[in-house]
Formats: C-alpha cells, sequence, structure tokens
C-alpha cells in the first residue's frame, strides 16, 4: 500500500485549518503534516517538512499565499501546490498559475471539491473547480478575439511585500527588520508604489491592497 500524500495547510483562520484538516485526513491518499498561520511560516514548514503538497489561503498577513507560492515555487519545483481563496474571482486563478500552483478551490466548495483538487494537483495536471470553466473560457476568448492579454501585474513582488506590510500597519522599521533591508530601501519602495498607482497615503494604500486581496477588509 503506497504511503498518503503528506500535505501542508497554510491558513491565518484556525477554524479552516481545523475543517480542511478533517475532509483531507478522513482520505486514505492524503495526510495533513504541517500547518502554518501565514505565508512567511508556510516556508518555514515546507523547508523543514517533507511534504508533496501544499495548500495555501490567498489572503494571510505577513506573506500572501501567491507570495508564498512564487518563493517555494522557486525553493521546491517538484512541490505541488493548490491555492484556497474566498475569492471566486478568475484574476486569482491566472495569478495562482503564474504563481507556480496548480489551480485554486474557493473555500465556499472545499468540502465538495478540494479533494479531487489535491489528487489533480499531485499528478501534475490544472484544476479547475466546476463552474468556473465556462467563465474562464469565455474571459479567453473574449480576450483573444479583441487581442487583449491578461493584465500585467503593476508592481514588482519585492513592492507587493512592502504595499501588504505597509497596509498592515507596519512602520518603516519594522518592514525594514522583518525583509532585511534598510528603511531607506523600504521608503523608496513606498514613493514608488504611490507613484506607479497613482495614490496619495497610506490609507489610499491600504484601500489598493484590499482591493487586489492582499489583505482582507
Amino acid at each position: 500500500m503506497t504511503e498518503p500524500a503528506r500535505i501542508l495547510l497554510a491558513d491565518d483562520h484556525a477554524l479552516v485549518r481545523r475543517g480542511v484538516r478533517l475532509i483531507l485526513d478522513a482520505e486514505p491518499d492524503l495526510t495533513v503534516v504541517a500547518e502554518a498561520a501565514d505565508g512567511a511560516e508556510a516556508i518555514v514548514q515546507a523547508r523543514g517538512n517533507d511534504i508533496d503538497l501544499a495548500i495555501l489561503d490567498i489572503a494571510m498577513p505577513r506573506q500572501t499565499g501567491l507570495q508564498a507560492a512564487r518563493q517555494l515555487s522557486r525553493l521546491r519545483p517538484d512541490l505541488r501546490i493548490l491555492m484556497l481563496t474566498m475569492y471566486d474571482n478568475e484574476q486569482y486563478f491566472f495569478e495562482a498559475l503564474k504563481a507556480g500552483a496548480s489551480g485554486y478551490v474557493p473555500k465556499s466548495v472545499a468540502d465538495r471539491d478540494l479533494v479531487e483538487a489535491c489528487r489533480a494537483a499531485l499528478r501534475d495536471e490544472p484544476f479547475i473547480y466546476p463552474g468556473a470553466e465556462s467563465t474562464l473560457i469565455r474571459t479567453y476568448l473574449d480576450r483573444a478575439r479583441t487581442g487583449d492579454r491578461l493584465p500585467a501585474r503593476p508592481i514588482t513582488e519585492r513592492e507587493e511585500e512592502i504595499l501588504k506590510l505597509v497596509a498592515e500597519g507596519h512602520t518603516s522599521k519594522e518592514i525594514a527588520l522583518l525583509l532585511v533591508i534598510s528603511v531607506k530601501t523600504v521608503e523608496r519602495h513606498r514613493a514608488n508604489l504611490l507613484q506607479k498607482l497613482g495614490l496619495r497615503d497610506r490609507l489610499e494604500l491600504t484601500r489598493y491592497a484590499i482591493r487586489v486581496g492582499l489583505i482582507e477588509p
């Protein structure tokens, strides 16, 4: 009998982790061996544990699931990744694929679709949850017909890290310590963010971070 696939589960809500763990541990071929409450902790857990699959919530403190996925894809190219999200948004699906994930599952249908999503990811197959195919295909065809591409990310990965931490209320000094960079570098990135996004202050940066799903309202 083959060993069950070893899973890392990252979500900042303990109740969500508990519910998802119950679903996964009930399956003979899946087992949760590590948990994390944010993206940074997920990376630490992935480094310290022998895991086959990481399930990452998109909106988490310190580092989002997408930020963690990008880093894990570089650190562990063999690791399979799935995103778990409250947001039923086609842009997140494409962002998840670009970050190295096999797809994403809305939390609203996790009890129905997450197990199959895990098995698809472990087979190295993309997962599109039932109900999303028509929307995604329509979006793709509409863009192909008009010659549009998917919108490019307007900011760099480092700027995204700074933006998230600013929106969470961290000072420049705290951000510098968390990211191991100088306060001057933090201030320069923040100034670049305001200019690139056409925003005026921390409050507008926070509203933008909420709108794009970097933090929860």
